[in-house]
This record gives structure tokens, sequence and C-alpha cells, in this order.
């Protein structure tokens, strides 16, 4: 096989003629730095094999481009690369960008944690549920939450006291405010000891 022509395309990406019809497209940069010209001749092998280099070279700048915007966890990523590339590639994307300490997902937990308790004000249970949906491991996830040791009572006082503590006075927005504070993942009994501390 011959590759007759390569021409722009949008996005950085080249359109490759083979034997005189178009075949696919690929990554610009990639081809230039392989050297893919027009008047070479390539074997399926040698073009499956720049099919892989492409994506992965592709994939790679997209990882580095999301995390210099900001943080992720390796399942994060993945899912964002998947879109793209295939699961091998993006899986050794992810790994890379592990060994560079580019994605942690111990110090990424940790500060998705504090931002959950302190910002958020959600419960024990709710940051570990929202850590596990970022693809970190349960056990990681609540040895984590553990060491906030966050009091759930004097967190829901705090929450009362700046968003609800005007709409306790009838029985419907109470009903109302409990919910809202059960949706972030609060027990009965700790949303019941906190309304009788503050009221």
């Amino acid at each position: 096989m011959t590759i007759t022509d390569i021409q722009p395309a949008r996005k950085g990406m080249s359109r490759l003629y083979i034997d005189g019809e178009f075949a696919l497209s690929l990554d610009t940069r990639a081809l230039s730095e392989y050297g893919v010209s027009a008047g070479m001749e390539i074997d399926d092998d040698e073009l499956h094999e720049l099919i892989e280099k492409c994506e992965y070279r592709r994939a790679k700048e997209k990882a580095l481009w999301l995390l210099s915007g900001k943080d992720y966890s390796r399942k994060g990523l993945f899912d964002k690369l998947i879109k793209e590339a295939s699961e091998d590639t993006a899986e050794e994307i992810c790994s890379r960008m592990e060994e560079l300490g580019l994605i942690d997902d111990e110090k990424y937990a940790r500060r998705l944690a504090h931002d959950l308790f302190y910002i958020k004000k959600l419960s024990y249970r709710g940051v570990v549920y929202k850590l596990m949906e970022k693809g970190i491991d349960k056990e990681l996830c609540e040895e984590i939450a553990d060491e906030f040791e966050i009091d759930p009572v004097e967190q829901l006082i705090d929450i009362i006291e700046k968003k609800y503590s005007d709409k306790l006075d009838d029985e419907k927005n109470r009903r109302r405010t409990i919910a809202a504070l059960q949706r972030l993942g609060y027990n009965w009994g700790d949303i019941k000891s906190a309304l009788a501390e503050f009221e």
C-alpha cells in the first residue's frame, strides 16, 4: 500500500489517502513526528501500529490538558479519555499519569472530602458516597472520611443556622428542611438532635 496524499483536516487532524482513496484521519503532529509522508509504502501491520501511536499521543495530550485545568481521580480521567481512545490506551495513559504523580487517588480524595465536608456540608455517609462515585476504593473513602472527625450534630446545627433558621416556623417548611438535610446524607436521629439543640 502507498500513502498517496495527506491533507489537513480540522482539530489538528490530517486525512490519510492510501492508494488514491481516503483511508482515515490521524493526528497531524503525530504523523509529522513519526515521519509519515506522501509516497511512503506501508503495510497493514505498520498502519495499525501508526494508528495506535497516533491515538496514544492524542490521548496523552488530552490527559495533560485536562489535568492542567483541575484534579481528576484515575476513574475520572479514564472516563474522559475513553470517549476518544480505546480502553487499553486510556488505561495506559492513566498509569503513566500516576507514574508522573499527576493523578493520585488518595490526595484527590482527601482534597475532595475536605470540600464536601466544609463547603458542601455533606454528612460522613454523603462524603463516602460521593468519593466512591469518583471511583475511589470504598475502604480508602472511609479511611479518609474518618480523618476529619466531623460531629454530625454540630455540622447540622451550622447548616440550620446558615440556611434554614427561618424555615422552621411551620410544619410544611420543617418537613422540607428535614428532607433537604436527609439529601445531604444525614440520618433522622442526628437531624432530630440538631433541631432540638437549635430550638
